[in-house]
C-alpha cells in the first residue's frame, strides 16, 4: 500500500473496527476463471475480514467483554454476512464493524466461504 493510500484510511471511532476484505479468489478450484459478477457477490457477502485498526473503545466494556478483547489488529475474523458499513478506497473494499460483531478468530482464512 502506498503512503498516499495509507493516509486515506479512516480512524475508527469508539467501539468500531476498520477491516478489509482479503483478496477474493479469481478462479475456481478446477482452474476456471470466475466471472466478475460472481467475484463481486463473494466480496459483498464475505464472512471473513482482516482487522486493520481498532477504535479506542473496542472491547473496553467490561460487562460485555469480561474476559477481554475477542481479537486484535492483524487478526482474520468471522462476521455475519453483509456486516458493517461498506466503502471503497482505491478500489479496495473496507468495512467498519462494531466490536461485538466478531464471531470468531481464524488462523487461515483460505477456503472459508459463506454457505
Amino acid at each position: 500500500m502506498t503512503e498516499e493510500k495509507a493516509t486515506q484510511l479512516p480512524e475508527p471511532s469508539g467501539y468500531r473496527m476498520l477491516c478489509f476484505i482479503p483478496e477474493i479468489e479469481d478462479k475456481f478450484e478446477n482452474g476456471l476463471l470466475k466471472p466478475d459478477s460472481l467475484q463481486k457477490i463473494e466480496e459483498f457477502s464475505t464472512v471473513v475480514l482482516f482487522v486493520a485498526k481498532m477504535g479506542p473503545d473496542c472491547f473496553k466494556d467490561k460487562t460485555r467483554f469480561p474476559n477481554g478483547p475477542w481479537c486484535k489488529e492483524g487478526d482474520f475474523i468471522l462476521v455475519r454476512a453483509y456486516s458493517g458499513t461498506r466503502f471503497k478506497i482505491h478500489n479496495r473494499e473496507f468495512r467498519l464493524i462494531n466490536d461485538d460483531s466478531v464471531e470468531a478468530v481464524v488462523q487461515d482464512p483460505r477456503g472459508i466461504t459463506r454457505v
